[in-house]
């Protein structure tokens, strides 16, 4: 026995030490793929954020070139192109084509500096005229030039006209800089005896190269960061956080990996091809291994670019290496210790199979709760209702706080992939606002279990309902700045093709923002649609409370649903301002416009009943300007109400108060020192609608 024992405990102390090894091992693999998988996809959406800043430039450009005539003078153009460019990561020109091949264009000269550059074709070639931005809106000549360059045979001109639409070039280098870039680009027509005609081709030119601050930004320790087409062009490369020259100056073409003979370079671009999805791949160079975690940058076909992160599969896992020798030690001495004293031995064994047990137990949950909500770890329960939650949450790696908020079908069986799908279009779309007056999206997904989880900001502040009914009625100053930073949001949205459909006081707040106070955000633009999509088509049961969405009944909040939402017409933007003014309203007398006694005369009331001389209401002490703003937007036809959000932001501002009635920064502060209110739970769950899954509600309709 005193050799059989310990040789036996010896055996199985081994093959455990071993086993355990080998378990740690692939789980502390798939942590760091993971690891690396997370992030390609953040240094991606990066990228993607730089490259969506054409779209509302190119709106506005649109505009400028129909009201510009390349014949007449082109300063106040060419100021307006200035003033386009300001802020813009990445972009190095702004440009209209006209069909007589006269080129105009904004432009980030060799120095740094801002140039506009005006190109007419002659028969003797190209004149080029290149002007300094002086002050007050002149311009300074500061070089002419000639060349061959004719606009109407680029390749940027010609796909714009074939295609009569918006489109991405493939990468090409630039004609003066022969810089690497893509360019966003779309035709400009106009009706000219009734007839749609060309007038321009409207350009915003990227520099990739500069985009590569975004890569090294995001850049891991001893890895290489990759920006790609997926024809293998290399768009930018970076390692050790210094970018790699882009270009041969004998170079008429963009560089391939195969021109910087990188043998990483060739191993990856022959396993890898195009990133559907983010994912980790393992390719070989000589005899040692590389990870390589790959993302989509754009889903946009006409863009297929990709984002890859490569590190040496040995400087990666470093530390994972030395801690397995260091356990392999470890347990070499337990395993001795063992063969001595077989009874302890034993003893030891049975305590650590149950530590094991239970930490298999709490991986399997950790991997679960993974799973179920991305990279955030769920801290603190903020409240609950119906069939779903709010947590307080941190990122696993970031250490951000943020508000997850769940929902749980009653019957996950129901869930189909169309509503994933759509869950997934509405929560891209949210996302891609920018106003710093709507709420902020970082994730969202569908669990296993079905479970539906939105990741938003974690805000400090009061909601409107909750500001009026604990401080009572706002003075009007302070109301005009709130609508003026509920329009900005309002405004992105609508240009988005977004409507919220329930704007009401419960989903506006006004925050703490760091050293700010008095920030208003927009809640709620209703993304839990695609949970309840089978009950699309309903009917208007009554209420007892008119502030509530009735669980069984229409879309929206019976107190500021516009005439045409309650008639289930078409909506547009105009739906939201009708609401805005009911909000208005409430801010400024905590009532509302109309007090029926059930939700169904009160649906009655707002597309029927005149609305009240808010004026007498009102009070003196509420500008008239305001009263009238306010009635506009409570008129019953969308027509008779301001144009849109943008519109009533204008007139909102040009209302003047009294210097010492005026809402300024001083008395925000003091106000909320004063005050100190205690943050409403948020995201806002008073509604049961917002979290039964059984029930419609609000959400997101595309224009």
């Amino acid at each position: 026995m005193l050799l059989i024992l310990p040789g036996l405990v010896s055996a199985v102390g081994l093959f455990s030490s071993l086993l355990g090894e080998y378990a740690l091992r692939n789980s502390n693999r798939k942590v760091a793929q993971d690891h690396m998988v997370e992030q390609a996809r953040l240094a991606a959406a990066s990228v993607e954020d730089a490259l969506m800043q054409a779209e509302p430039m190119l709106d506005r450009l649109h505009q400028l070139a129909v009201r510009h005539d390349p014949q007449q003078p082109f300063g106040e153009f060419a100021h307006s192109l200035l003033d386009l460019m300001q802020g813009r990561p990445g972009i190095t020109y702004v440009s209209a084509s006209f069909p007589d091949g006269t080129f105009e264009g904004a432009y980030i000269d060799e120095d740094g500096n801002v140039r506009f550059n005006v190109s007419r074709v002659h028969s003797d070639g190209t004149h080029v005229d290149r002007y300094e931005y002086a002050s007050r809106g002149e311009l300074t000549l500061v070089r002419k030039d000639r060349n061959v360059y004719d606009p109407r045979l680029r390749g940027f001109y010609l796909l714009a006209t074939s295609e009569q639409r918006r489109i991405w070039t493939a990468p090409y280098l630039f004609y003066d800089s022969r810089a690497t870039g893509i360019t966003r680009a779309a035709p400009v027509y106009v009706d000219r005896d009734g007839e749609r005609v060309l007038h321009a081709v409207i350009t915003i030119d990227f520099d990739v190269h500069g985009l590569s601050r975004y890569l090294r930004g995001h850049q891991l320790s001893g890895s290489r960061t990759l920006l790609y087409a997926n024809d293998g062009s290399i768009l930018a490369y970076a390692t050790d956080g210094a970018a790699q020259p882009p270009l041969s100056p004998s170079r008429d073409k963009p560089v391939r990996f195969q021109d910087l003979r990188d043998p990483v370079l060739q191993a990856f671009f022959e396993g890898a091809g195009s990133a559907g999805d983010a994912r980790v791949l393992s390719v070989s160079v000589g005899e040692e291994q590389y990870l390589s975690a790959v993302a989509p940058v754009m889903r946009d076909r006409s863009l297929p670019w990709s984002l890859a992160y490569l590190v040496s599969e040995r400087v990666f896992l470093r530390e994972l290496y030395r801690f397995e020798d260091q356990s392999l030690i470890v347990g070499g001495i337990g395993v001795f210790a063992s063969a001595l004293l077989a009874y302890w031995f034993a003893r030891h064994i049975l305590r650590v199979r149950a530590e094991v047990a239970e930490a298999r137990q709490e991986a399997r949950e950790a991997r679960k709760e993974a799973r179920e909500l991305g990279s955030y770890r769920l801290v603190a329960n903020l409240g609950r209702g119906g069939m779903g939650e709010v947590w307080r949450a941190q990122h696993r790696l970031l250490a951000r706080e943020a508000a997850v908020k769940l929902i749980k079908p009653d019957d996950t069986s129901e869930i189909t992939t169309s509503m994933r799908e759509r869950f997934r279009r509405e929560a891209e779309a949210l996302a891609r606002l920018r106003s710093r007056n709507t709420i902020e999206l970082f994730d969202y997904g569908v669990a296993d279990d079905g479970t539906f989880f939105l990741v938003m900001e974690l805000l400090d502040g009061v909601d409107f309902d909750t500001l009026v009914q604990r401080y009572g009625p706002q003075p009007a100053p302070r109301v005009v700045q709130m609508l003026i930073q509920a329009c900005n949001s309002l405004s992105e949205a609508h240009a988005a093709g977004l409507v919220h459909r329930d704007i009401k006081p419960a989903n506006l707040m006004v925050c703490r923002a760091a050293d700010e106070v008095d920030v208003v955000k927009v809640l709620d633009f209703g993304l839990v649609r695609t949970a309840v999509e089978l009950n699309e088509r309903v009917s208007v049961v009554p209420s007892t409370d008119p502030l509530l969405t009735n669980p069984n009944g229409m879309v929206g909040t019976p107190a500021f649903m516009a005439p045409e939402q309650v008639q289930g017409q078409h909506l547009d933007g105009r739906a939201d301002l009708y609401a805005l003014g009911g909000v208005a309203f409430w801010l400024l007398t905590g009532r509302l416009v109309f007090e029926p006694a059930s939700a169904v005369e009160q649906l009655l009331a707002q597309v029927h009943s005149p609305v009240p001389a808010l004026g007498l209401q009102l009070g003196d002490e509420v500008p008239s300007e305001l009263v009238r703003l306010i009635e506009s937007c409570l008129a019953k036809a969308p027509s008779e109400r301001p144009a849109d959000a943008r519109a009533l932001a204008r007139a909102l501002k040009a209302i003047v108060f009294a210097p010492e009635q005026a809402w300024t920064e001083e008395r925000a502060h003091a106000w909320w020192r004063k005050w100190r209110p205690h943050p409403s739970v948020h995201p806002p769950l008073a509604e049961p609608r917002e979290l039964n899954i059984g029930a419609p509600t609000v959400s997101l309709e595309r224009e």
